[in-house]
């Protein structure tokens, strides 16, 4: 008997080879999308910090002073009676002391996401947005007050001196007038933006990071030792 050749179905070498390049491309494809998606994420980041010295140094030229150091008067002349509120000096020192040159408090003062009136550091950004110098909300109980960067982390500004008129930064041996932070950024952006403002050294010169979780005073993390996956806290010294 003849037995008919029963032709087996399968996939041609070219036929794969094609298949393994589409998916490639995919992937290429998926994988320069993240990239530009990253890069645009530390632009952003960036562009925070640099959009905050600028209206500190917009806000002194037109008014002597920096944002939420103020008195009532001087804010009640600059923006009308009863419209920008001063700092309310409490019994912890060195969170309000007015018209002596400096943006005092904590840099993370507020609630989850409301500000506060016992810190220059808070009303801050009231008195540079009535300026019209940065956009937001200008009433200290609106859950959106506090400025976020593209991640969902808080900025925020301090002159980092204590009660004693000592230098305090947030993060040791960081020196400057005033210093910029940002929280809530992942490793991977944290090494990119230390390339792009400073030196690429994250413990060191005029961008440092500490951990997310870090309190006042804690070390800088050195670049080798930034995991992607971590979120830290970004600070620039002016």
């Amino acid at each position: 008997m003849n037995q008919l050749q029963q032709r087996q179905a399968g996939f041609t070498l070219v036929e794969i080879a094609i298949v393994l390049v589409i998916i490639g491309l995919l992937l290429g494809g998926v994988l320069k999308g993240q990239e530009l998606i990253n890069s645009a994420k530390v632009k952003n980041m960036v562009g925070d910090f640099r959009t905050v010295s600028s209206l500190v140094y917009g806000y002194q030229d037109r008014f002597k002073l920096f944002p939420g150091d103020q008195t009532q008067a001087q804010l009640d002349l600059a923006f009308g009676a009863g419209v920008a509120t001063a700092c309310s000096p409490v019994a912890t020192a060195g969170l309000c002391v007015q018209n002596n040159g400096r943006v005092d408090g904590v840099w993370n003062a507020g609630g989850a996401g409301t500000g506060v009136a016992t810190d220059e550091t808070s009303v801050f950004w009231q008195h540079a947005r009535l300026a019209n110098l940065a956009t937001g909300a200008t009433l200290l109980a609106d859950v959106n007050y506090r400025p976020r960067n593209a991640d969902g982390g808080f900025i925020g500004i301090e002159s980092g001196i204590n009660a004693a008129g000592a230098a305090a930064p947030f993060i040791a041996g960081m020196r400057g007038s005033f210093f910029i932070c940002s929280s809530g950024i992942l490793g991977r952006y944290v090494k990119q933006i230390d390339s792009t403002m400073d030196d690429g050294n994250t413990a060191g010169g005029s961008v440092q990071a500490a951990v997310d979780t870090a309190v006042r005073g804690a070390a800088a993390v050195n670049t080798a030792a930034i995991v992607d996956g971590t979120q830290y806290t970004v600070c620039s010294s002016y």
